[in-house]
């Protein structure tokens, strides 16, 4: 809104000719998003405590985590907020990537809120039935893909996706496109979720994954760098860039909030947004196989969850002490700390080899 705003007053202001470039707008999207996470984050704060939304930590979870019980939660409400209000002011609202993203993150995001909800204030331990919330997550999915499919963004968008490190070389998926997108919805905002149980984790994990698509979704919009790099050049995708800041800007103000000791969690109102807008941001510009190494943290973690629950049924063994993966080193011993950091460290890795890959090809 702020940039049709400024768009007019060019005619008598030169210099607000400088919010016609994204990289201007993207950085103007961050510090909106950090500052209403700063300002409003105490507000918020006191209206959970007022109305009592607070987490209920499981029986099997590890012991030192029964001191969280009674931390406010739903925090992905203030994320949402944080992402939304910022790409609204500083996007092309006619961009239609920015219309789609908007759409899986208010989807996912709602999921999210109603499984909170049933959990905080209603008291129902389980929360959405895991059927109930599948069925959610592949509904939205479903229609992303269909909208991408039947009424693509920009003309020439295709069923392609790239493959990481071999330049010219894409797998078409023909008509499996839109399973894929499922799959892919589904499955990152789900690996998300699953890593949302420490401290900080899996807002600082997001927001890493964020600068490295940031990077990506802008050189994908631009016709110099994407020849020059020989990746596929998507008119308006440059655009999901002032998305991407607004999201490392709310996740950085989360942060402030969710540290160690955390005042408040994201639950599944923020998880399964940021883990849908994740794989929608790489489904958008053709790299969803790179998530498996920017969210190379996310996949170890559900694929912990994964081996543990077939190792179990198999063979009635457990392979990790506890999964998710975070939580079997916490029994080893780390502080819930040192977890962090540490994956964080790796997060931060992961970051730098997606964008290596537009080179090492």
């Amino acid at each position: 809104m702020l940039y049709y705003l400024f768009l007019e007053l060019t005619n008598y202001v030169s210099g607000l000719n400088l919010f016609r470039y994204i990289t201007t707008r993207a950085t103007a999207a961050a510090v909106t998003a950090l500052v209403i996470s700063l300002i409003f984050g105490p507000l918020f704060l006191r209206l959970l405590h007022k109305y009592q939304v607070s987490e209920k930590i499981r029986e099997e979870g590890p012991e030192s985590h029964k001191a969280k019980e009674g931390t406010p939660t739903m925090g992905g409400i203030m994320i949402l907020f944080a992402i939304i209000v910022p790409t609204l002011l500083w996007a092309d609202l006619s961009n239609r990537f920015i219309l789609l993203i908007l759409m899986v993150t208010v989807w996912m995001g709602a999921i999210g809120f109603m499984d909170d909800y049933l959990k905080a204030k209603k008291h129902q331990a389980r929360g959405l039935v895991g059927r109930k919330k599948l069925i959610g997550q592949i509904t939205c999915g479903l229609i992303f893909g269909i909208l991408l499919y039947y009424f693509s963004p920009i003309d020439g968008f295709s069923t392609e996706t790239s493959i990481p490190f071999f330049k010219n070389y894409v797998l078409d998926l023909g008509i499996f496109y839109i399973p894929f997108i499922i799959l892919v919805i589904t499955g990152t905002s789900n690996a998300v979720n699953l890593t949302d149980g420490l401290d900080g984790l899996a807002i600082g994990l997001s927001a890493f994954c964020f600068i490295a698509f940031a990077g990506l979704t802008y050189i994908s919009g631009r016709a110099d760098f994407s020849g020059y790099l020989a990746i596929e050049y998507l008119p308006g995708s440059g655009e999901l860039a002032v998305y991407c800041a607004a999201v490392i800007g709310a996740s950085m103000g989360f942060l402030w909030f969710n540290a160690r000791p955390a005042q408040v969690f994201m639950g599944d109102t923020g998880a399964l947004a940021l883990g849908g807008a994740l794989g929608a941001v790489a489904i958008l510009i053709k790299k969803e196989l790179l998530l498996v190494i920017v969210g190379g943290v996310f996949v170890a973690e559900a694929l912990s969850v994964i081996l543990q629950v077939i190792s179990y049924r198999l063979r009635a063994k457990r392979i990790f002490k506890m999964a998710p993966l975070h939580h079997h080193f916490e029994l080893t011993g780390w502080s819930e700390s040192k977890v962090v950091v540490r994956f964080w460290i790796i997060g931060a890795i992961c970051a730098l080899l997606t964008l290596s890959s537009l080179k090492i090809r």
